[in-house]
């Protein structure tokens, strides 16, 4: 018997399963990136227009992102959704709202991770992955909006650490172990893309 093939990009060659696999991991894996992107506004507009209605960016900043994430940690649980993959997508949207109306990023930075290590904990979750997952977020935030990337990662990973701390060593050990790095990295990229002075 005669298998189909078709001929993939390195030419080599793909049997009809494989071909239909393939096929539908992409459409799928596409149709990921547009609720994640859809999330992120929903997130981000959801947060600056909390704060532009209430006119008190730096008193009410604090409280829309523990909010916000008191409601992803809600709705993660109610459909069994991973935590990790929306709190970096929620992170990132709190960052960006806040951006938008001229709030603090940095503290916003700092209580998403805290919120986020907190929520873990309460649900079981864990924390050391999910304080990784709500650092990324809220660094892609910041860069996105072209925000300070080393504030926002240095406050962010002080965050997570801080909340583990009330959770015992074990999880600050978990959480410092899981961050070890994230600091340097963001000021090492950061260094990198500063335009280099030229010496006469």
């Amino acid at each position: 018997m005669a298998r189909e093939k078709a001929l993939s990009p390195g030419g080599e060659g793909l049997g009809k399963a494989g071909t239909t696999v393939k096929g539908e991991i992409a459409s799928s894996l596409q149709g990921l990136n547009e609720i994640e992107a859809e999330i992120v506004s929903l997130v981000r507009d959801t947060v600056s227009n909390t704060l532009k209605a209430t006119g008190a960016v730096a008193d009410e900043a604090v409280n829309v992102t523990k909010d916000v994430l008191k409601g992803t940690i809600q709705a993660s649980e109610e459909v069994g959704a991973n935590l990790v993959n929306s709190t970096r997508t929620v992170a990132k949207g709190i960052v960006m709202g806040i951006s938008d109306v001229s709030g603090d990023v940095i503290t916003a930075a700092s209580q998403t991770a805290r919120g986020a290590v907190k929520g873990a904990a309460d649900v079981g979750a864990d924390v050391a992955v999910v304080a990784k997952s709500a650092v990324d977020g809220v660094i892609e935030g910041a860069s996105e909006v072209g925000g300070n990337a080393v504030g926002v990662a240095v406050a962010a990973v002080r965050g997570a650490i801080e909340a583990a701390g009330s959770l015992g060593n074990t999880a600050v050990a978990a959480v410092r172990d899981i961050l070890v790095g994230v600091e340097g990295s963001v000021k090492e990229v950061a260094s990198a893309a500063r335009p280099k002075r030229k010496i006469a």
